[in-house]
């Protein structure tokens, strides 16, 4: 069960109570011209590509298009028919859906060498989510028809899409399990070490912070449980509010305390 936001207004363009930029697909980014210092024209760049050689991956790099987003505008939009397949080159991104009410459904958050859109590229139906940049974002972005033409060109890639699907599908079931076995906290733990990167210093940083009714959403539970559980992970020492972000100073005992939870959690 996944707990939810505040309502989404339709196809807008204004600005919501939250701060998010709402516009219609794609509108919100921009190309990213040859000659910016943002431009990356070399696929082999992307964690996806790195496999192949330069010469198999040419035929896609005349189809590669760059775009760079601000934080709060659309990428895609739940219920699109646009069959793009995009990388993340730098960035923060939202996954998230509407319930029939209207109400936000956060599903992840995506960073810098993940793909979003196979499915929909391989399937041809439309978007089962929507696409929010949470920072400044780059992004490269290829048609489905030259992507799945590249994917089924030989067998290693087809093997190498298969393989990167079956890894999005072990992420699904662990987040699944997760949500269903796992006690409030060891599951803010756990979406709290997926958020934080390194720190220049030492331990590991959430930047930008996230509001206490998105991780809420994200863990399936209620914005004041979520309080009081940052509130808790503050007492012990395992969390520091500092500006710009939430300081995890002893992410090792984080760890330590995730791995014991899942050790007592029942059976797969």
């Amino acid at each position: 069960m996944l707990a939810v936001r505040r309502r989404w207004p339709s196809r807008t363009g204004r600005v919501v109570p939250n701060g998010t930029v709402r516009v219609a697909s794609g509108q919100g980014c921009r190309q990213t011209p040859s000659s910016s210092p943002m431009a990356m024209p070399d696929l082999l760049s992307l964690p996806f590509f790195r496999p192949f050689t330069p010469q198999a991956v040419a035929p896609l790099s005349a189809q590669a298009r760059w775009r760079s987003c601000e934080a709060g505008q659309t990428v895609i939009e739940a219920g699109d028919d646009a069959p793009d397949v995009y990388f993340v080159v730098q960035g923060t991104l939202r996954v998230a859906t509407r319930s029939i009410g209207g109400h936000e459904i956060i599903l992840n958050e995506i960073g810098p060498g993940a793909l979003f859109g196979e499915i929909a590229a391989i399937d041809g139906a439309k978007r089962s989510a929507g696409i929010v940049a949470v920072t400044k974002t780059q992004l490269c972005v290829i048609a489905a028809g030259p992507f799945l033409e590249f994917a089924l060109s030989t067998r290693d890639a087809t093997l190498h899409l298969m393989k990167t699907l079956a890894a999005l599908v072990r992420e699904k079931d662990k987040r699944i399990f997760e949500l269903s076995v796992l006690a409030t906290r060891p599951r803010l733990i756990a979406l709290l070490l997926r958020l934080a990167r390194p720190r220049e210093d030492s331990g590991l940083i959430v930047s930008p912070p996230r509001p206490h009714h998105e991780l809420a959403a994200m863990i399936g539970t209620r914005r004041e449980v979520v309080t009081r559980t940052l509130a808790g992970l503050q007492r012990d020492g395992l969390l520091e509010p500092m500006r710009g972000g939430l300081l995890l100073p002893r992410p090792q005992a984080l760890r330590a305390e995730l791995d014991a939870a899942w050790a007592n959690a029942p059976a797969r």
